[in-house]
């Protein structure tokens, strides 16, 4: 008895296989494969096991040029990682991008502002009791309806690809 149920856990198992996997399912452009795990480097005994003190901004052991690495994993020419400035290809996107100047802290300064617009948000939100989050609701209004645009386009004669359904 024990062998049947062993035989049939395989051949269920080996069903299930379908040989192709992922990659069968889109197609091969010859361009990264956004499932693939890159490799890392062999691992390797260093002489002393005390811990160096760490270099910010230095190099790593294990991963010298990460940059370099994730660009090639992603399908581009690891040199890219080293050329420094912006790519040719780029130059008239960064230039159209920054057509109205730059600002070097607007990281900081959208935090900013975000916090202060969901602050005042909260302080009208009457579901607000327990003084919890409410980043949804504060952009509820500049959301976007993904259905009703897909609608929009296909009315206005856009192709669009299919849709999840709802």
């Amino acid at each position: 008895m024990r062998g049947i149920v062993l035989i049939g856990a395989a051949l269920a198992l080996a069903a299930c296989s379908g040989g192709g996997g992922l990659r069968d399912l889109r197609t091969d452009t010859g361009g990264p494969d956004e499932f693939s795990v890159v490799p890392g480097a062999p691992l390797e005994l260093p002489e002393t096991l005390t811990l160096p003190p760490p270099t910010p901004g230095g190099t790593n052991r294990t991963d010298a040029a990460p940059k370099a690495a994730a660009i090639a994993a992603l399908g581009g020419s690891p040199a890219a990682a080293f050329a420094g400035g912006i790519p040719a290809n780029d130059q008239a996107l960064v230039a159209h991008a920054g057509r109205n100047g730059l600002q070097s802290d607007i990281r900081a300064v959208l935090a900013t502002e975000d916090a202060a617009f969901r602050a005042r948000r909260a302080r009208l939100n009457t579901f607000n009791l327990l003084g919890t989050d409410q980043y949804f609701r504060a952009y509820a209004r500049q959301s976007l309806d993904a259905y009703a645009e897909l609608n929009r386009f296909r009315a206005a004669g856009v192709q669009t690809p299919t849709a999840p359904p709802r």
